[in-house]
C-alpha cells in the first residue's frame, strides 16, 4: 500500500486528487494541505512514500520545498505550467502532472511508484548528535528521555544513558506520535511502557514518572485514568 499526502494551494486541486486517489486500490491518500508548513510539520511524524505536490506556490516554489525535505520520499509534480518539466526531473520525480490531468494519467502516474515494504521505508530510530559522535538509537530501546536544562538524557535498556544538547520539544518532533507521549516537562515515555498510573504518577519498570498538568490531556487521549 502507497502511503501518500497532497499539498496544493488549491482547495478545487486538492479536491480532484482526493477523488482520483480514492479509486487506487493500492493507494491510501493519508491527508491534503494547503500550506507546506502544515505538511512538513506532519512528515516529521508520519513519512510517507509519495507526495503530489503543486510547484507553483506561495512562499516556497514546490521544487525548492521537495529538495529541502530530508527523507526519501517519492514525488509526483502537479502544475498548470509545463516550463517546469524539466526540472521537475532533474530531482528525480516519480512524474509530472500538467493540470488539468484525466483520472487514466493520474492513473498512469502512480503506477511508476516502487516502493520498499513499510517497514523498511519508516526510520525506526533516532539519530542524535552526542559525545562529538552521531548516535542511531531504535525506539525500541529507549526506556525515557529526561529533560535537564538546555539538555536532554536518554534512558537505555541496552546501556545506561546518552546526554545531547537538545529540547525536549525537538526531541519530541523526532519521535513517532503514536509511540511516545509527552507527561511532563521533563519527561518523554514510550507509550507500551507505562505499568499503570497512580496518584497522578506513572509507573514503570525502574521509574515513578510525575505527570505534569500541562499534558494531562495528551495523557488522557491515551490512557483513561481520572
Amino acid at each position: 500500500m502507497i502511503k501518500a499526502i497532497a499539498i496544493d494551494d488549491e482547495i478545487l486541486a486538492l479536491k480532484i486528487i482526493e477523488t482520483f486517489a480514492s479509486k487506487i486500490e493500492n493507494m491510501s491518500l493519508e491527508k491534503t494541505f494547503n500550506k507546506q508548513s502544515d505538511a512538513e510539520k506532519y512528515l516529521r511524524k508520519f513519512p510517507v512514500d509519495l507526495i503530489f505536490l503543486d510547484i507553483q506556490m506561495p512562499n516556497k516554489n514546490g521544487l525548492d520545498f521537495y529538495k529541502s525535505l530530508s527523507q526519501d520520499t517519492k514525488v509526483i509534480f502537479t502544475t498548470a505550467y509545463s516550463e517546469y518539466d524539466v526540472d521537475a526531473f532533474d530531482v528525480n520525480a516519480v512524474d509530472y502532472l500538467v493540470k488539468p490531468f484525466s483520472f487514466d494519467r493520474f492513473q498512469k502516474a502512480v503506477e511508476k511508484v516502487k516502493i520498499k515494504p513499510t517497514s523498511e521505508t519508516q526510520n525506526q530510530f533516532l539519530l542524535i548528535r552526542a559525545d562529538y559522535k552521531l548516535h542511531k538509537i531504535e525506539f525500541e530501546d529507549i526506556k525515557l528521555i529526561e529533560g535537564l536544562d538546555d539538555y536532554v538524557q536518554i534512558h537505555l535498556k541496552s546501556s545506561s544513558k546518552i546526554t545531547a544538547r537538545s529540547s525536549m520539544k525537538s526531541i519530541m518532533e523526532k519521535l513517532p506520535e503514536k509511540d511516545f507521549v509527552r507527561v511532563h516537562r521533563s519527561y518523554i515515555l514510550p507509550i507500551k511502557s507505562i505499568k499503570g498510573i497512580v496518584n497522578k504518577n506513572i509507573h514503570l519498570d525502574d521509574f515513578i514518572i510525575p505527570v505534569g498538568e500541562t499534558y494531562k490531556d495528551d495523557l488522557k487521549k491515551i490512557i483513561r485514568y481520572y
